[in-house]
């Protein structure tokens, strides 16, 4: 048996969303899988909306991803070119038309945009499925050449056989049915001579040697359509599967309003494309051993189609955190430390630099990477360790006997200290609750004073991670800073 050969065929006419993304991700799966190839083929007939702006946009997001294609627009490959638009130059699409009308498959449609809403909304009002009535199947010569006269450029139509039942096996759903009384003849070629999507995809998808399709739920019948098309032209039907649609969180269909954005906007909010990923293909699929938290090569040896749910998946923003965290921990210190220092606002970047550098940042990453569910939060966690401010309640609790007792131990027992590892700034921690019980007090009063006086907070990082991070020096600066009030 031949390799498998996918292809993932967006359209540049905007950003890479989540619905795509995942399209993408599933073809890239099933063909590192199977050890096929994946093919990425743009298409870019909407001459009106595609941009070369969306195409580099696109690739790059997919870039980021970890998608890696072998044969498209910009590597090329032995079946290019993988623009729509370069097929169209190379005449790909012609030779197609011409063997749809050797075989009487075609037929021009003079029908105007207006003439052809007027039918859809008689269909609606009488509670039909519009469909094209096919009045200009049957124009003779002298009727086209009125139209023409009168400055009308026609379209080219498919003729759907009558009675037909359109039968494909779907490697996700099974058997599937359309009956070709309820398609309707169907544009394969405008008014300008740009071919539709169906008809292209089909030229492009057997040129390519595509052997599976697998796309959306939203395109089965243009699946219908195109097998048509396929036999029309004597080409063998490739394999297809269809993916059910994303939901939101209330399960309906997932939009703006649910948070979905471009993957772009994902990055830029500080989640991982690991993550993404992840989360990304336990849409509809699951590891055979019930593993959630996977990187790519997990994801691949484990994926298969037969895996793959036909029940709508829901896209839930908290669960997206959640395997983010979990990444975010997966990460080696120093990877994580460079990622989240390039989220740091410019004056903490340049403290960094001017008093222990990536050494010093890495100490405090270790201390809140718990806490991090996205790469923008570290502002939020970090901030105890370059901004120091007490309130007024925090002063008068810090200036009591007890406290400055406490602070002042403390200070002592960092005299003389450049640096400590995280095992001695353990056994700091550990020295001055043994010393401080075994004056009267209690642990916890212990350590509530020791966190007040270093962070300003009640809650952070284990007290530990405190003087590891922050260093000796800047310790003894904040233990003592409340005695100058």
């Amino acid at each position: 048996m031949a390799p498998a050969r996918v292809r993932f065929a967006p359209s540049p006419t905007g950003r890479l969303h989540i619905g795509t993304a995942r399209t993408a991700l599933f073809n890239w799966l099933y063909a590192r899988h199977q050890g096929g190839a994946f093919i990425l083929r743009v298409e870019d007939t909407d001459r009106e909306r595609s941009t070369n702006e969306h195409e580099l946009d696109i690739l790059a997001d997919l870039q980021w991803l970890g998608l890696d294609w072998d044969e498209g627009p910009d590597i090329g490959g032995p079946y290019g070119p993988y623009r729509q638009s370069e097929r169209l130059e190379a005449g790909s699409y012609s030779q197609a038309f011409e063997r749809l009308g050797q075989v009487g498959a075609l037929y021009e449609c003079y029908c105007s945009p207006e003439e052809l809403e007027a039918e859809r909304q008689a269909a609606r009002d009488s509670k039909q499925m519009p469909k094209y009535s096919g009045r200009c199947r049957q124009l003779t010569t002298e009727e086209r050449q009125v139209f023409r006269d009168a400055g009308r450029r026609p379209s080219l139509r498919f003729a759907v056989p009558a009675a037909r039942v359109i039968r494909f096996d779907d490697l996700i759903r099974g058997k599937m049915e359309f009956g070709t009384d309820v398609i309707g003849d169907f544009i394969v070629a405008r008014a300008d001579g740009m071919p539709t999507y169906n008809l292209a995809a089909v030229v492009d998808d057997a040129g390519m040697a595509i052997t599976h399709v697998i796309r959306g739920e939203d395109h089965l019948t243009n699946t219908a359509r195109q097998a048509l098309i396929f036999e029309a032209l004597g080409l063998e039907l490739p394999a297809f599967a269809h993916l059910s649609m994303i939901l939101g969180p209330d399960k309906t269909k997932l939009s703006k309003r649910h948070g979905a954005a471009a993957v772009s906007d994902y990055c830029r909010q500080g989640y991982l494309s690991q993550a993404l990923l992840n989360n990304l293909a336990l849409l509809s699929w699951s590891a055979p051993d019930a593993t959630e938290v996977m990187d790519a090569d997990e994801i691949v040896r484990a994926f298969s189609l037969a895996r793959v749910s036909k029940s709508p998946p829901i896209f839930d923003g908290e669960k997206l955190r959640w395997f983010n965290a979990q990444h975010l921990r997966r990460l080696d210190l120093a990877d994580l430390a460079n990622l989240t220092f390039l989220q740091l606002p410019p004056e903490w970047s340049q403290a960094i630099s001017q008093v222990g550098g990536m050494e010093r940042w890495q100490r405090i990453v270790a201390a809140i990477r718990t806490n991090l569910e996205q790469l923008t939060d570290v502002r939020t966690y970090a901030k105890i360790f370059f901004e120091l401010d007490y309130d007024m309640a925090t002063r008068e609790r810090l200036a009591t006997s007890v406290s400055t007792e406490i602070r002042h131990a403390a200070a002592a027992a960092l005299a003389d200290r450049d640096v400590l590892t995280l095992d001695q700034a353990k056994a700091f921690v550990a020295q001055v609750k043994d010393e401080m019980s075994a004056a009267g007090h209690r642990p916890k009063e212990i350590f509530q004073t020791l966190r007040l006086a270093l962070t300003g907070q009640l809650s952070g990082p284990e007290v530990y991670f405190l003087p590891y991070a922050l260093g000796p020096a800047e310790c003894r600066v904040r233990l003592s800073s409340i005695d100058g009030d």
